[in-house]
């Protein structure tokens, strides 16, 4: 008996050397060698637009889990806030200069699904995700809802903010308004802009205490478990620039593959290119919400869409003249509108209770397939 215990089974001991000998181990950075590859196939001219536009789909997802790592890195140092204020800020590069290709290249219908699409992304899958796969792990989980209770608030305002100059627009549809319509929507864009100050003055400054994180991990745990600051940062930097890179050769292809599969401009912006572009913040969130840490997986998905709302968007109505292009109007479809309402409600009736499972991730979800499934099925003049 002493002996079995002492020396443990040769067939054991060669399996676990053999596995330690392997050099290599399946990886998602693996992809990152389709970076290059989706260079030389656009350059190529040849090749059908579908299959640069799954290439160049696939590899922003190394690009994505580099992003996640990241983020992991400096929130050890930062906290949940500012770790999620700084996920949010480089997931989100992908999404504005896949907008910003769309609106150089005429895509203004695109751009307005993009940007619907990455809320909706952000608010149902990737916090549906994250609350899904947490609480199957963890069973339940408690946060913070005083900070879930700002970020709803002003999503609610940013949606009332797009809805209603949607609606004057509508209803002002003459050419003689067309002065109108400008200055409403420089108006509008300089106001939420401004707001978004104000919320980044109010969760970092005066009242950082509101997105305070529940049950953080201990900071010596945390520091020994991860690199430096210096390098997350890094890493953040360098792989949110490969993600938008890859996506703006993603946008390049889309119009082509969307017509040869099918797929109205609507559909590829609200769904594909969101998806697409939203997998940093996805992944990060999802992480988080396995890792127990649900505080900073809300901060990464709710911050990415308040900042989408209050940034993304305004930006773009700023910079469409600068770049030859008439000035981008916040003109949002009936059926957009609706989709966004109701995600934003499901969105603050599951997150206010402080507590997530994983019944509530299946909610979001399955809101999300429904949507998807009517723009599918959408006709594309709708």
């Amino acid at each position: 008996m002493m002996r079995d215990k002492t020396y443990p089974d040769a067939h054991v001991m060669a399996e676990g050397t053999l596995l330690k000998r392997i050099p290599f181990r399946p990886s998602l950075l693996w992809l990152l060698v389709l970076a290059p590859i989706v260079v030389i196939l656009e350059h190529l001219g040849s090749v059908p637009a579908g299959v640069i536009f799954f290439c160049a789909a696939l590899a922003i997802v190394p690009f994505a889990k580099l992003i996640v790592q990241g983020t992991e890195q400096v929130a050890a140092y930062t906290g949940a806030t500012v770790g999620g204020l700084l996920n949010a800020t480089f997931g989100n590069l992908p999404e504005l200069i896949i907008a910003m290709a769309a609106l150089r290249a005429g895509l203004l219908e695109m751009v307005r699904a993009s940007l619907v699409g990455a809320l909706l992304a952000n608010l149902l899958v990737a916090l549906g995700l994250s609350f899904l796969l947490g609480g199957l792990r963890h069973h339940g989980q408690d946060y913070n809802p005083n900070a879930v209770r700002t970020y709803s608030s002003t999503m609610v305002l940013a949606w009332i903010s797009l809805a209603l100059p949607s609606a004057f627009h509508r209803a002002l549809e003459d050419e003689p308004h067309l002065g109108v319509h400008d200055t409403l929507d420089l108006f509008v864009a300089l106001v939420l802009l401004g707001l978004y100050a104000l919320f980044l003055l109010y969760a970092l400054r005066t009242h950082p205490e509101t997105f305070a994180e529940l049950n953080a991990p201990a900071p010596d745990e945390e520091t020994e478990e991860h690199p430096s600051f210096a390098r997350g940062v890094a890493t953040l930097l360098i792989a949110s620039l490969g993600a938008a890179w890859m996506s703006e050769i993603l946008v390049g292809a889309a119009e082509q593959a969307g017509r040869a599969l099918g797929m109205s401009q609507m559909f590829m912006g609200v769904i594909v290119l969101a998806l697409v572009g939203g997998a940093a913040e996805c992944g990060s969130a999802v992480a988080m919400g396995r890792a127990n840490r649900p505080d900073l997986s809300i901060g990464i998905a709710l911050g990415s869409c308040v900042q989408i709302a209050l940034f993304v968007a305004p930006v773009l109505v700023l910079v469409a003249p600068a770049m030859g292009q008439p000035q981008f109007r916040l003109v949002f479809s009936q059926a957009e509108m609706w989709m966004l309402f109701g995600a934003v409600l499901l969105g603050a009736t599951v997150t206010t209770t402080g507590q997530s499972t994983w019944f509530r991730g299946a909610q979001l979800l399955a809101l999300y397939l429904i949507i998807a499934a009517i723009l599918y099925l959408l006709p594309a003049a709708v």
